[in-house]
């Protein structure tokens, strides 16, 4: 019954969008194959997403098939809203010079007819989503961006001044298509050369298998002081049906195993020591912790076991709900927290400096970037894949690279 409710609300959006973006081609042009056209390739997107999503395999997940089905929908649909908030927005302007001729003296006035330059304006505006949608599938996700912080901290140990960590986070390998680009992103992390580099989670999208074909590129990533790693919400299954309990069982222990195979070091509410000239840093990894629907696996605690109060800690949590709820104010105090997971939703606007927006920021406090709340840290790392949308619109994929100073 759920299901079939949002269907309905889904189908009577696309409607009320299709019914407003019609209204203004049929403002500027009375050419019948230009508007027919227009409708067919709206059809066309809207079948192919839904005969996709009817027959793909339950057991597969999201397949690069799914998601691409999903991505033309979107890049259909999205430019269709700008129409619709123009176009209904000179309605409400129609309406209003109807209503005053009717309370007036003089006659009623029939309703305005819609004005062509603001159905060109539309439109107008309506193609820069179009195009930006465009180019996010086609190359927006392989524009990957190395973002670079300079954090200061008055208990670092003396001998990691100048420390550097390269985070990278939610590899989603089952939506990658493209070997030379993937290939591209794992070389430009290695140009970084950092002392560590650490991995936060969603090495897949569901299966352990995704990650067969990309095992000989990630295993080349290469680091001094060694490369560790967490499992994110992806990583356990959850999302697709299994034939049995005890396959979802199977795959989550091979899940578990890629990381050994690539030269990760799993971290699974589990710590290590980090040690320079003498001195150490406590780097502790816990299991997924998340709101809203999400597993709570993460333990503090349990991942904290044999580590002291004053040591200077690194935390990789995959989702960033767990540091706005449990670990910020958590009275041990983990200086700085690497994250992942909301991969800024893929979509969203950024003007260093300026303006950086998202829909992601309804949902999640921290959700991409730096954030700092007394002297403490984290690092919501916009992620080096992508999933479900087959793309991303102004928030590319990250490599963030961090330099410790002692303050």
């Amino acid at each position: 019954m759920k299901i079939a409710i949002r269907l309905i609300i889904l189908f009577a959006i696309i409607m009320l969008l299709e019914v407003y973006a019609f209204q203004a081609i049929k403002t500027i042009t009375k050419n019948k194959i230009f508007r027919y056209s227009w409708v067919l390739i709206s059809v066309i997107a809207y079948i192919n997403f839904f005969y996709v999503s009817i027959t793909y395999d339950r057991t597969e997940g999201q397949t690069p098939q799914f998601q691409m089905a999903m991505g033309i929908m979107l890049t259909v649909l999205i430019p269709k809203l700008v129409i619709l908030i123009i176009m209904f927005g000179e309605d409400a302007y129609r309406w209003v010079l109807k209503l005053f001729s009717a309370v007036s003296n003089g006659e009623t006035n029939e309703l305005a007819g819609r004005r062509k330059f603001i159905s060109q304006i539309a439109l107008g505006l309506a193609a820069i989503p179009f195009a930006a949608f465009i180019y996010g599938i086609i190359q927006g996700k392989y524009n990957y961006k190395v973002l670079k912080y300079q954090l200061s901290f008055k208990d670092l140990p003396d001998t990691f001044d100048g420390y550097t960590i390269t985070q990278i986070s939610d590899i989603h390998s089952g939506s990658f298509t493209n070997r030379e680009k993937i290939q591209y992103g794992v070389d430009l992390i290695n140009q970084q050369k950092s002392d560590v580099i650490l991995f936060t989670g969603d090495i897949v999208n569901n299966k352990s298998d995704e990650m067969d074909n990309w095992m000989d590129v990630f295993d080349k990533l290469e680091a001094k002081d060694g490369k560790y790693s967490i499992l994110g919400n992806h990583d356990y299954g959850d999302y697709i049906d299994w034939d049995k309990p005890q396959d979802k069982i199977d795959n989550f222990q091979k899940v578990k195993d890629i990381h050994k195979k690539i030269g990760f070091d799993l971290l699974c509410n589990e710590n290590r020591y980090l040690e320079k000239d003498g001195q150490k840093i406590a780097l502790v990894g816990v299991e997924n912790w998340g709101k809203g629907g999400f597993q709570k696996k993460g333990d503090l605690q349990k991942a904290s076991v044999n580590i002291k109060k004053e040591d200077f800690k690194i935390l990789m949590s995959h989702d960033p709900s767990h540091w706005e709820h449990k670990v910020k104010e958590d009275p041990f105090n983990y200086q700085l927290t690497l994250s992942g997971h909301t991969h800024g939703l893929q979509v969203g606007i950024e003007i260093p400096g300026w303006l950086k927006w998202s829909p992601s920021q309804f949902v999640y406090k921290q959700w991409a970037g730096l954030y700092e709340e007394a002297g403490r840290f984290i690092n919501v790392n916009r992620g080096f894949g992508y999933h479900a949308f087959p793309g991303r619109v102004g928030i590319w994929p990250e490599i963030t690279v961090i330099e410790l100073k002692k303050a």
